[in-house]
């Protein structure tokens, strides 16, 4: 996992909106000189609040929407700089899972219709040959074959992410970007979702990209993670290290946000905090985009834009005094924040999918979303 298979170099997004004869456009700044590298193989976190840019981000990277400075290189390519037909060719090894496997689904299409679509765009595969591989790419993410022929609004929620997740998988993709695949499920089903994409990490040889808002999520399952904020990149490093010793002031506010178990006898931790809204993208403060909700800004955190240095070994932060910041007392581990019975319903997953790959005579799971466990 040392090389790089995908980088950004000073990847930029700006929308225009509104504007007319007699009002000038409002330029919103999404994403703003973002540099990061993905290793080959490795699980890959960005989390932020709402708004701060992650989405744009996701869908850069794959050239989903065209950037409007900077460059993403992917393999050795530079994807920015492709003509419509090489970057065509590419879509086949880079696929999405969007966040909303309601709308994102097309209702006037059967399962395998849907999951096959790519194949017939991507490969010049038969007929026959489409329906094995569709049928056994269900049968990967837990589906039955005959679930082939149901339309998404015979599926659960859990269910039709399962077939968004076939959709991005039949291709044989080498790169899966998840933009909160499991934001909009409960919870038992985000634990099968969760497990599920690792067990199929390590049968497909991903590399995986997720976006999530549940920190939970995130330290179960990624290798290193970067922090948002307003279209930055403010933290980046390996997922252990952010949540032992979180070196921007945002990140330990993020962190300090974790609601824990019900406090106990002992000494009361008391939380920082943030104070305020996030800044309007269209009118970000000058110098350090967070100063205005930092406890710790001065007035060259007003002035001056700080950037990612190493402030250890595989850490960036961009923070003008993140060598003086005080280390806060630690923060609730968000894994401990669920309760015990929420725990157990994520290792639930891992524990049949280890057991029927035991058995001499696999068995899928039948109407997994809808089973609780106790």
């Amino acid at each position: 996992m040392t090389d790089v298979i995908v980088q950004t170099e000073g990847l930029e997004k700006r929308f225009r909106t509104g504007g007319g004869l007699l009002r000038a456009a409002t330029i919103i700044h999404a994403v703003n000189g973002v540099n990061l590298s993905v290793r080959r193989g490795e699980t890959f976190a960005i989390v932020g609040e709402s708004g701060c840019g992650k989405s744009p981000l996701a869908r850069l990277l794959l050239r989903l929407i065209e950037p409007s400075a900077g460059r993403v290189i992917y393999d050795a390519q530079d994807l920015t700089a492709l003509p419509a037909p090489a970057m065509r060719a590419l879509r086949s090894q880079m696929q999405f899972i969007f966040q909303d496997p309601f709308s994102s689904l097309n209702p006037r299409m059967t399962a395998a219709s849907i999951v096959g679509e790519p194949l017939l765009v991507h490969t010049d595969l038969s007929a026959q040959a489409r329906r094995d591989r569709v049928a056994e790419t269900l049968q990967k993410v837990g589906l039955r074959r005959e679930m082939a022929d149901r339309f998404p609004n015979e599926f659960s929620g859990g269910q039709r992410q399962r077939v968004a997740i076939a959709r991005a998988l039949v291709a044989g993709p080498k790169l899966l970007i998840g933009d909160q695949p499991v934001s909009a499920l409960d919870v038992s089903v985000q634990a099968q979702i969760v497990n599920l994409l690792e067990d199929l990490k390590a049968d497909f040889g991903l590399t995986l990209i997720m976006i999530a808002h549940d920190l939970a999520v995130i330290r179960h399952m990624s290798d290193r993670v970067a922090v948002m904020y307003l279209g930055e990149v403010v933290e980046q490093t390996a997922t252990e290290a952010l949540f032992r010793s979180p070196r921007h002031p945002y990140t330990q506010a993020l962190l300090q946000a974790v609601p824990g178990p019900a406090p106990g006898p002992g000494p009361t931790v008391v939380r920082q905090l943030l104070a305020g809204d996030l800044p309007s993208p269209a009118n970000p403060p000058p110098g350090c985009k967070f100063h205005k909700r930092c406890p710790f800004a001065t007035g060259i955190c007003s002035r001056d834009r700080p950037v990612l240095e190493e402030a250890a070994a595989g850490h960036q932060v961009a923070c003008h005094h993140h060598k003086t910041i005080p280390v806060l007392p630690p923060a609730a581990d968000p894994t401990r924040g669920r309760t015990a019975g929420a725990e157990k319903r994520f290792a639930l997953w891992r524990d049949q999918s280890a057991r029927r790959m035991a058995q001499t005579t696999p068995t899928n799971p039948d109407e997994t979303d809808k089973e609780t466990a106790r």
